[in-house]
């Protein structure tokens, strides 16, 4: 884009001074008496400086277009990057609470896998026990 200011202010710049000399040389070839030849002169380069007065009116314009575009676009982009950033933010908030509930599940899950494993084992050592029990007092009465 800086490429084409440059191409676009040089075009502008060689078409001005391209411009002077050919009305110089055109004033300075043509048969015209001094007088005449110098009132062309002022004639033509007032309309040359009212011409670059022009041009310089439209780049000024152009540019505070361009630069209020530039700055809503930024504006604009800054927002939709702040509110991309926002989601994100939530999207990840909300996985990471669900694997944690799912986390605490499966934790809870084998919690009570645990706790119903020792509870049987429990009560196998206890049957055992009271087997044991019974066998010794079977063996004293027979002794």
């Amino acid at each position: 884009m800086a490429d084409n200011n440059i191409n676009t202010k040089d075009f502008i710049i060689g078409t001005l001074i391209g411009g002077m000399v050919g009305a110089a040389a055109a004033l300075l070839f043509a048969p015209k008496t001094g007088k005449e030849l110098r009132g062309d002169i002022n004639q033509g380069a007032s309309q040359v400086k009212d011409r670059a007065i022009e041009l310089g009116s439209q780049a000024q314009e152009k540019g505070t277009v361009w630069k209020d575009k530039a700055y809503t676009t930024g504006a604009e982009l800054k927002k939709k990057a702040m509110d991309t950033s926002s989601e994100l933010t939530k999207n990840a908030t909300e996985k990471t609470k669900g694997f944690t509930e799912s986390v605490k599940g499966k934790i809870e899950e084998k919690r009570r896998r645990s706790e119903s494993a020792v509870d049987k084992a429990a009560n196998e050592a206890k049957e055992a026990v009271e087997e044991v029990e019974k066998t010794g007092e079977a063996a004293q009465k027979t002794q």
